[in-house]
């Protein structure tokens, strides 16, 4: 493990032992719960990977086609009753995961595939926080989900979906929404602010094919967000705002048929901070960093039963013509429906997908190059989640967004990219109740891709994939949970593929 994953794992255990030590001299009487969980996971498959929906928003813990993994988690969640509050928690995971092979060039050995496989063990979440008021600090691994779209049904957010590993990150911000002072309730507001640091550092020399594009080494991460609501309690209420996620930092190195063709270290002092968290106009200085945003609306309409439908839309932005809405029907449209209670279906969620509106590579903006006497425009070079200097948004491989456009680890040719961003689809997912105590959840999806605009496809690719998942909580052993999915992904985008995944999970807790 290089230097920089060691350090932050020791930053993450001081910050760990240091909110253990508050806990107990806090704490000097009465009862003190950490809650834990140990499972074990198995899949089987015949592709190079498990099917799209069995890897897709897990937190990137399951990739490969045969695996067999242990998980035993140990946490204090913060107690948002009480006005100061403090937890902290740790996830550790081994095991086994079948290998594949990945384009790789050398001087000495040329062109060949180099079999490649998931790491036995690793660090998967590893965190302290402390929560005063409304307001909470967290340091460390911590996994993350949508704060918008249904985690269980969706196809995934936009920025921040839960389909990655965590990045050590100190994030700052509200634990929820909060009222705006002088509108009684009717507006609050949502948000908060994070920088990390990645660690995936090997993972990308391992993987990248140092043929021809490029790679980062070294980059920094932030994300933030800010939404805005009405009250909630009304039965209807809308929810809008954005979030944004970017990387910094670090040193790029640029290959041409297999030669280095020219590297840059790009500035990470605490200038570079600033300017990420809020971005001076100084000409081509602006465009610090590798910036990714999506602008967010749900309107959400709650039934005299307790029922609510909820209708929504993400659209991604890179640039000026994203965020001024000039890419067409590009971003997630979905809808949303979800009952009080058990019952054969619970939730539903139907989302169409489109990524095709990009502008292509071919950019000209005569602001850009003033005195040249050419007034005519061709703004383009949109290219969602890759970037001209920084690797693709990703971590480990896995999509730190959506997983809808396909993820850089599906590139066993070794292109640091994500090769299918030109994209459109559909996406379901149903859950409900079979009997008491089993319920159930099914995903199933459509997409077609063109490529990208750099590396557009001659024919079309697409893919069906599917889900089936059967989950019974065992009543006469309380904690005990047995999970059963089958899926299959058909088409030239991932594969004929068909696999399936088995998981015991036993939880509870215990008191000092």
């Amino acid at each position: 493990m290089c230097s920089m994953v060691m350090k932050m794992n020791l930053l993450s255990f001081r910050l760990l032992a240091m909110a253990a030590c508050v806990c107990f001299a806090v704490t000097s009487h009465g009862e003190y719960r950490i809650d834990y969980s140990a499972e074990v996971i198995a899949n089987l498959g015949n592709g190079e990977f498990a099917p799209y929906y069995v890897m897709s928003n897990r937190h990137g813990i399951l990739t490969s086609s045969k695996s067999t993994l242990v998980r035993g988690k140990l946490w204090r969640p913060v107690d948002t009753g009480r006005r100061f509050s403090y937890g902290f928690g740790a996830d550790l995971i081994g095991g086994w995961g079948s290998s594949r092979d990945y384009l790789k060039f050398s001087e000495d050995k040329g062109t060949q595939y180099i079999s490649r496989h998931p790491s036995y063990a690793w660090i998967q979440q590893l965190y302290g926080e402390v929560k005063y008021r409304g307001v909470f600090l967290t340091a460390g691994l911590r996994e993350r989900s949508s704060a918008m779209l249904n985690q269980n049904l969706s196809s995934g957010d936009l920025v921040e979906s839960g389909n990655a590993r965590p990045i050590p990150e100190v994030r700052i911000g509200f634990m929820d929404f909060q009222n705006i002072p002088f509108t009684k309730g009717w507006l609050q507001i949502q948000g908060e602010i994070s920088y990390g640091k990645y660690t995936d550092n090997k993972w990308m020399r391992e993987h990248y094919n140092y043929m021809d594009y490029h790679i980062n080494q070294g980059a920094l991460n932030t994300y933030k967000r800010c939404y805005f609501r009405t009250m909630l309690s009304q039965p209807f209420s809308v929810t809008f705002g954005m979030q944004v996620g970017a990387s910094f930092g670090g040193e790029t190195k640029w290959y041409h048929k297999g030669k280095l063709d020219k590297e840059q270290k790009f500035s990470k002092g605490i200038r570079q901070f600033f300017k990420m968290l809020v971005p001076m106009d100084g000409g081509m200085d602006y465009y610090s960093g590798s910036s990714l945003g999506s602008w967010d609306v749900m309107f959400r309409y709650r039934m005299r039963n307790g029922c609510t439908v909820k209708a929504y839309f993400q659209k991604p932005y890179e640039d000026g013509s994203g965020i001024g809405f000039l890419n067409g029907w590009d971003g997630v449209w979905g809808i949303e429906f979800a009952t009080n209670c058990a019952a054969p279906v619970s939730g539903a969620v139907v989302e169409y997908l489109d990524f095709t509106n990009q502008s292509g590579p071919i950019h000209w903006d005569p602001d850009d190059y003033p005195g040249t006497g050419i007034t005519g425009r061709a703004e383009g070079a949109d290219d969602y989640y890759n970037n001209h200097e920084y690797n693709p948004y990703a971590n480990y491989g896995m999509a730190i967004g959506s997983p809808f456009m396909v993820s850089p680890i599906y590139n066993t040719d070794g292109m640091m990219m994500f090769l299918y961003n030109r994209v459109r689809g559909f996406h379901i997912g149903i859950e409900g109740n079979i009997i008491d105590g089993v319920s159930y959840r099914a995903l199933g999806g459509y997409r077609r891709s063109w490529g990208n605009g750099y590396y557009p496809l001659m024919e079309p690719k697409s893919d069906t994939s599917f889900m089936a998942e059967v989950k019974w909580d065992i009543a006469k052993v309380k904690g005990l949970v047995l999970k059963g999915q089958f899926a299959f992904d058909h088409g030239s985008l991932f594969g004929n593929n068909t696999g399936g995944c088995v998981s015991v999970s036993y939880s509870g807790n215990f008191q000092l």
